[in-house]
């Protein structure tokens, strides 16, 4: 059985961070792995970073990230991300990482992901430059994480991003905003891989659990949507489901 806590949004500013004071200390009592969906900070500045590889340096768990929007706002993407990988963290942009879990090869691939919208509801690369430029960006940020998935040699594949790859998991948020949220070409990626999960954030007023066109879980772990610290998932390696038993923690 592999345990992955996993959080997005925790939104750190200069004055606040994402835990409170002893949530990291046991984690390895009840977690694997600690997944960042994104987010991470609230201006893109890189010392909210700083503040948070401090809560993160000393995790008992290994911890792997991708980036979200906030994180982009102020083009300090590179340094934030530098940042968080001097404290240990493993940062994914188009990359993958597998870790042993008592045997088990884990392997988690992560991009930020991009919006450009869902079947019937898309945007696609016809007409002005500026909407082929939209569609371009949503199509490489999947075609990086599909790369990254196929090159995973592992016994169980989990995709991490900061956008939504299907639209059930934005039930909730207004239906003018789905295209902005996520990209059915990131659901794609999740599908041809044979992921055993998808933990995605940016979709505050989204929905916890959907699947991907091809039937594979996701779960929308943004913290305004779990309202926990983090949460606990447990997947068994070859089992479809991702989760046969759920673990919560306290907020």
């Amino acid at each position: 059985m592999i345990r992955v806590a996993a959080v997005g949004d925790v939104h750190v500013g200069e004055e606040r961070g994402a835990f409170q004071a002893g949530q990291l200390e046991d984690l390895s009592q009840s977690a694997d792995l600690l997944l960042l969906a994104g987010d991470l900070t609230q201006h893109g500045r890189p010392a909210e970073s700083q503040r948070l590889a401090a809560e993160l340096r000393n995790s008992p768990v290994p911890v792997v990230a991708v980036l979200g929007n906030h994180d982009y706002h102020e083009g300090d993407q590179q340094r934030i991300r530098g940042v968080l990988e001097e404290s240990g963290v493993v940062v994914l942009q188009g990359e993958g990482t597998v870790f042993s879990v008592r045997g088990v090869r884990v392997g988690v691939a992560g991009t930020k992901g991009f919006g450009g919208g869902f079947p019937g509801a898309c945007g696609s690369e016809f007409g002005e430059e500026e909407m082929k430029i939209f569609v371009r960006r949503a199509r490489a940020e999947a075609e990086g994480l599909a790369d990254a998935l196929k090159r995973l040699e592992c016994d169980v594949r989990i995709a991490l991003l900061h956008y939504a790859p299907c639209d059930g998991t934005l039930a909730g948020e207004r239906l003018e905003i789905f295209p902005f949220l996520g990209s059915y070409f990131l659901g794609e990626a999740v599908d041809a891989a044979g992921c055993a999960v998808a933990f995605h954030g940016h979709a505050h007023a989204g929905t916890e659990r959907a699947l991907t066109a091809g039937g594979i879980p996701v779960r929308n772990v943004a913290r305004p949507v779990i309202k926990l610290a983090f949460k606990v998932y447990t997947l068994e390696p070859g089992e479809a489901a991702p989760e046969r038993r759920e673990l919560r923690t306290e907020a």
